[in-house]
């Protein structure tokens, strides 16, 4: 899913628009007990209590595509009887009537997610009639030719509020205020099925991970069934292996340079687009050569970059490096940079020693303080 599908069903959380029907809620403790299960209408909340819960469900489709939500594709065998993508079909197909199916998927996800804290689930199925869009983008809303009917699951933690004084009208003066247990946003969730090219893809789920790095992997494997992706952190490391393997002792300061800045280029060229930009096999060996890879290192390349990423998920620019900014670090200093100003900034060597030669105007500020150059 791209960042405006996600954000069209975002959308579809506020009291004029929601179509949710039911809402399923278990609370359960530290130790995974079960503290309790509840069914009921959506259209019987409050206003204010149906606000909160607007507000956990956006956030379950909030953050930066490729880290906090990753579109995962189901194996072919999930979808056969006894596959995970079967079962949540099945449930969704019966629009969460099924009491008994419903409380198998919390004792699944109660088996499979590790959590050192109170937590609650919260469960629902909704539907969403797509208008269909005029040739100028515009939607048209009294034409549809797809309802997406979907299911969004959320976990999140219920800690104790803090301590602290409240005004206390029966007594005309402050007092400790009653701590009591609050349900926070959440840290993992997942939309099912996903909302591809505005249409239901019943074959992909939408994950999403509060922390990109903490993905929870049996939680994965045993709920959704899904080939669970790189992190973005590991896409990371994955690309500064490739290039440290391939060119080895011949990655200089301009080398590394070059790098950064190809990638900054392509970031610049596709900034437009709605799908994150990632790189294959075929472009990064392009970004080494550029960088001055000779054929040795291109052949170290081709061996190493298939044992090290993941054919599944193409690696992620925005994972692999920060394109807007380049960091550069020796023992006790820090330098960063702007992209577009890196050319500014060189390696030489003066009297003998290595330096970092950065070219500056007459507006430099030292804490702030403007500074005279010479």
């Amino acid at each position: 899913m791209n960042k405006k599908e996600i954000a069209e069903i975002k959308k579809q959380f506020t009291p004029d628009k929601s179509t949710i029907h039911n809402i399923w809620g278990c609370y359960v403790d530290h130790e995974k007990t079960k503290k309790f299960v509840s069914k009921r209408s959506f259209l019987t909340l409050s206003e204010d209590e149906s606000y909160k819960y607007f507000d956990i469900f956006k956030k379950t489709l909030s953050g930066t595509i490729g880290k906090n939500l990753l579109t995962m594709e189901f194996p072919i065998e999930e979808e056969m009887d006894g596959g995970s993508q079967k079962f949540l079909y099945e449930l969704l197909s019966g629009k969460l009537a099924d009491e008994e199916k419903v409380g198998e998927l919390f004792d699944k996800i109660i088996d499979s997610y590790y959590c050192a804290e109170n937590y609650y689930i919260t469960l629902i199925e909704a539907s969403y009639d797509v208008p269909s869009k005029a040739n100028d983008g515009e939607e048209m809303f009294d034409s549809s030719d797809e309802v997406y009917s979907f299911m969004l699951c959320s976990i999140c933690p219920v800690n104790l509020s803090d301590a602290g004084l409240s005004y206390d009208p029966a007594k005309g003066d402050m007092s400790l205020a009653m701590r009591d247990w609050i349900v926070e946003m959440p840290v993992k969730g997942f939309l099912f099925p996903a909302f591809n090219d505005r249409m239901t893809d019943l074959h992909s789920v939408l994950y999403y991970s509060k922390k990109p790095e903490e993905l929870q992997n049996d939680f994965i494997m045993n709920i959704l069934g899904a080939h669970i992706p790189q992190t973005a952190g590991s896409q990371k490391d994955a690309f500064n292996t490739i290039v440290l393997s391939s060119m080895g002792e011949d990655l200089t300061y301009e080398a590394a340079k070059t790098i950064h800045e190809s990638l900054y280029e392509l970031s610049e060229i596709h900034k437009e687009d709605l799908e994150p930009l990632t790189i294959d096999k075929a472009e990064t060996q392009r970004i080494l050569e550029k960088s001055g890879a000779d054929e040795e290192s291109i052949q170290i390349f081709e061996k190493e970059f298939d044992l090290i990423t993941d054919p599944k998920a193409p690696l992620m620019v925005n994972n692999i490096t920060d394109v807007n900014k380049m960091k550069i670090e020796a023992p006790e200093i820090t330098v960063t940079a702007k992209s577009e100003a890196l050319d500014r900034i060189e390696c030489r060597e003066i009297d003998g020693r290595r330096c970092l030669v950065i070219t500056v105007d007459d507006n430099l500020t030292v804490n702030g303080v403007p500074v005279k150059t010479m």
